[in-house]
Order: C-alpha cells, then sequence, then structure tokens
C-alpha cells in the first residue's frame, strides 16, 4: 500500500504487544519499521528502467526477510533510544513492525514476491486498492487513542478492524468475480484467466479483465452493500505475443525486455489503442472500463539494442473523473442512457 499506511500498521502491530512504559516508543519504532521495506525503490539502474521495477516489493517483502529487515529497523533505531529500551525489546518492536509490510502489500495487486527466495512468484491477492481512506484513518484513530491513554487495546482494536476490513474485500472480491464470470457466460464467452481489482480508493468499484481466444475483455462492476452489482462494460484489446514482431532478434535487448515485461505483467499484454509502438499492461487503468492502460513501454524497432523506456499515462481530468464518480455511485454514465450492457 502506500508508504504511509505501511507505517500506521507496523504501529499498530508493534503497539498491540507493547506495555504502558513502552507504548509509546513502539509507535515510533513500529511505525519506522514499517516503511522500511519500501527502501528498495532506491534499486535502481540509470539505463534500464525495468530494473527498478523488477526489485520493488521483492526481497525486502519476503516472509524470509522479516527478521533482517528488523535487525536492520532496530539498529537503526538503537542510537535514538538506547538509554530507555533495551535492544531486545527495541529488536521485537521493530520486526513487529516490518513484519506486515509484505503481506499487507500482497493484499493489494500489483504482486509481492512473499515466498522469496523459494519463489518468484508474485502474489496480489487483489483484496484493497494501493490507497483506501478508511483502512488508513481507522489506523490513525486507533494509534491517537492508544498515544493519549499510553493503552495497547485501541491498537489492538484497530488491528482487528483492519483485518476485518480485509475480510470485507475478499467478500466484495468474490462477488465482482462471480458476477463478471456471469457476464461472459452470457457472452458465450469461456474465460481462460480472469483478474478482478479494486479501484482506487474503495471496495465498492472494480475492474474485471479476463482473457478468451487471444483476447482481454475489460468491464467495471459496482459491488454495492447490497442490491444487484451494476456492470459498466468496457473494451476488447487483442493480447500481444512475441509473433507479432517476427523480424525481431529473439536476442536482442528489446527482445529481453519485453519478456521481463511481460513477466512483471503476468502476461497480460496488450498494445496501447492510441499508441501502437507502445506495449501497456492491460490490468491497471485511470478508469475501471478503460482499454488505456496506465503504464507501458515504449518499442523502439529501430534500436533493439538499447532498453526500453517505461511510460506512465496517469492523465485524470475532469471528464474522466466525472464518469468514476458517477460509476462508484452507481449511475449512469454521462451521455448515455443509462443502460449498462
Amino acid at each position: 500500500m502506500d508508504i504511509i499506511t505501511q507505517g500506521l500498521v507496523g504501529a499498530v502491530v508493534a503497539t498491540s504487544a507493547a506495555g504502558k512504559q513502552h507504548l509509546r516508543l513502539a509507535i515510533g519504532i513500529g511505525f519506522c519499521a514499517g516503511l522500511l521495506a519500501d527502501a528498495d525503490i532506491l534499486i535502481r539502474a540509470a539505463d534500464d528502467p525495468l530494473f527498478s521495477l523488477e526489485y520493488h516489493r521483492h526481497f525486502t517483502h519476503a516472509l524470509m526477510f522479516v527478521p533482517i529487515g528488523g535487525l536492520i529497523a532496530a539498529l537503526l533505531a538503537w542510537p535514538f533510544v538506547r538509554r530507555v529500551l533495551c535492544f531486545g525489546n527495541t529488536y521485537l518492536y521493530a520486526t513487529l513492525g516490518y513484519l506486515p509490510s509484505g503481506l499487507l502489500d500482497a493484499c493489494t495487486s500489483f504482486g509481492t514476491q512473499l515466498l522469496w527466495p523459494f519463489s518468484d512468484a508474485r502474489i496480489a491477492w487483489n483484496l484493497i486498492a494501493i490507497i483506501d481512506p478508511v483502512f488508513s484513518l481507522s489506523l490513525i484513530v486507533a494509534l491517537l487513542f492508544a498515544w493519549h491513554r499510553r493503552q495497547a487495546w485501541p491498537a489492538r482494536l484497530g488491528l482487528g478492524f483492519a483485518l476485518l476490513y480485509l475480510l470485507f474485500g475478499l467478500m466484495q472480491h468474490e462477488r465482482a468475480e462471480e458476477f463478471i464470470a456471469q457476464v461472459a457466460h452470457q457472452r458465450g464467452h469461456v474465460i481462460e484467466r480472469l483478474e478482478v481489482k479494486p479501484t482506487l480508493g474503495n471496495l465498492i468499484l472494480w475492474r474485471a479483465i479476463y482473457e478468451t481466444g487471444g483476447h482481454f475483455h475489460i468491464d467495471a462492476v459496482r459491488v454495492g452493500l447490497w442490491g444487484k452489482p451494476r456492470h459498466y462494460p468496457g473494451g476488447t484489446l487483442a493480447r500481444f505475443t512475441p509473433q507479432a514482431l517476427p523480424n525481431l532478434d529473439p536476442g536482442s535487448v528489446l527482445a529481453g525486455d519485453i519478456t521481463r515485461f511481460a513477466r512483471l505483467s503476468d502476461d497480460y499484454l496488450a498494445r496501447h489503442p492510441a499508441r501502437p509502438d507502445v506495449l501497456g499492461d492491460a490490468r491497471y487503468a485511470m478508469l475501471p472500463h478503460s482499454t488505456l492502460p496506465l503504464w507501458g513501454i515504449a518499442l523502439d524497432l529501430d534500436h533493439p539494442d538499447r532498453h526500453v523506456r517505461f511510460l506512465t499515462f496517469r492523465h485524470f481530468k475532469q471528464p474522466a473523473r466525472r464518469e468514476f464518480l458517477a460509476m462508484l455511485r452507481g449511475r449512469p454514465l454521462p451521455g448515455t442512457d443509462g443502460s449498462t450492457d
């Protein structure tokens, strides 16, 4: 999730195990330790944009790295707390603060190498968006009460609410997935693979993409707290395959970068509808029913010996905001007759 929420979760977990005497220190140590896993953004290569993507949510988020990450966080905190806290307790709070980093990111949609070094699979449970105000604010309230009262029970309540919220995300995910499966059946499609992801800041509006017959079908579905889900059909994209570039040398840098980006994108690759030179990750878009990717790589076929450029398309202007809010509220899209199919 966003880095602040990572710190908040780390603080709540560490505080839940703290006594009254050390509670405020546990909040600070847990918060800082929760931020540490995202230091992987500093792993970069100047001439290779995909390098940083490959190491984002990599070994620093793995469960096996938790004791090491906790130790690093404890060593960083130790000079500031050594007069009032023994190293053993510092390490305990730091490790507890570091522990949820990988697990929380696995609850989002980008993918986390939680089981490294035993598996390179990127785990993404798609239970919550990268930014969710309800989730984050509940943790802030819990920590403020814990700080004020110097007691751990508010943090424990906040942690319990966070877990229940993630279970609610799981329920919403299952409802959206079941609905899209019905939509595909009505279209006469056999789903070969399917991903359903929450949209920014909520667990009501979801983006669905499924593959059948070499094409990706994209839809948005609003899953309210009650009533029937509402469907907002999107578009269709042809799946990109290496056969689309028959003249590209398989041993070239460009071919290698395409393979790497395919792995990072779980092979949900399609050309940008408005930029045929851009290969996009079809799983993500600014609008949940859009075929325009959120990011992609530029294919420079004239220079196959160079690394690709990584591009982002984050334009979210007023018309797009109106469409998003209409879908979030379960209303017809602007300029339509009110039908959803």
